[in-house]
């Protein structure tokens, strides 16, 4: 793609800086010595920062001493911080998509592509911190969307009923990734594996949680279902997976009833 044949679109010109950046498509400023650094040099940088001590160790000035230079010397190629968060964001999404061909039931495809977006949570603790502003835009981003739509290449769905399915799934793999990004950083901040899944407050609420008050969930306690006391009875699986199949479970319900209607 050359970026001199979008610099002049009107449409292209609505995009945020940042988005620009992440195609290329921003008309280049003058730049210092030739060589003496690139937008991924930048990029990476920022996100080795975030990924060590978290989304507000980020700054210009502290990515810039990280690469021997002046935040000045940065600015010349991304002009704020929030262009940087947009790139830093389309950054980590850039991983290994299965190649176009690989046959794959849907079912297990979706399964691949929530997994592999909630390890990007995991891996990247910050990434659940910057807020939603848009609909993905950015090319690393869209890329994963087009990854899930092949899935969806040959069930009987319009588009937005794909589209539909993807902010479902989607959603689930961003509250399952924030949920274990948090549970590890309890960890990592020193609390106990037990104190985070609430193993080692089992005796005592199984004492003040009483089915006088709490009818249904007293029982729950009790069982030991609740902290996971009886982790090892569990037959249905991880709890995150046991939720992701009912959802898959519900799509199919949908294929189902829109072949019988």
């Amino acid at each position: 793609m050359q970026s001199d044949d979008y610099l002049d679109n009107e449409a292209i010109k609505n995009l945020p800086h940042g988005v620009k950046l992440s195609w290329g498509i921003v008309k280049q400023q003058k730049r210092g010595p030739k060589g003496e650094l690139s937008i991924k040099q930048i990029v990476e940088a920022a996100v080795a920062i975030a990924d060590e001590d978290g989304l507000s160790a980020v700054s210009m000035n502290r990515v810039a001493q990280s690469l021997g230079y002046s935040a000045m010397s940065l600015y010349r190629y991304i002009t704020s911080k929030e262009d940087l968060l947009i790139l830093m964001q389309d950054a980590v999404c850039d991983i290994p998509i299965p190649p176009e061909g690989t046959v794959t039931e849907w079912r297990e495809s979706m399964r691949e592509y929530v997994r592999a977006s909630i390890l990007i949570f995991r891996e990247h603790p910050w990434f659940g911190d910057i807020p939603i502003m848009s609909i993905p835009t950015t090319p690393n981003n869209l890329q994963i969307v087009d990854w899930v739509l092949r899935s969806m290449r040959d069930l009987p769905l319009n588009d937005y009923e794909k589209m539909s399915n993807i902010l479902l799934l989607s959603s689930y793999a961003r509250s399952a990734g924030i949920i274990q990004r948090d549970m590890e950083r309890a960890v990592q901040a020193g609390s106990s594996p037990g104190a985070v899944s609430g193993f080692e407050y089992t005796a005592a609420l199984k004492q003040l949680v009483k089915p006088e008050r709490f009818p249904d969930l007293a029982p729950i306690v009790v069982s030991g279902a609740y902290t996971g006391e009886n982790e090892s009875e569990n037959t249905v699986g991880d709890d995150f997976d046991f939720g992701l199949e009912r959802i898959l479970d519900g799509i199919a319900h949908y294929l189902e009833h829109k072949k019988l209607s």
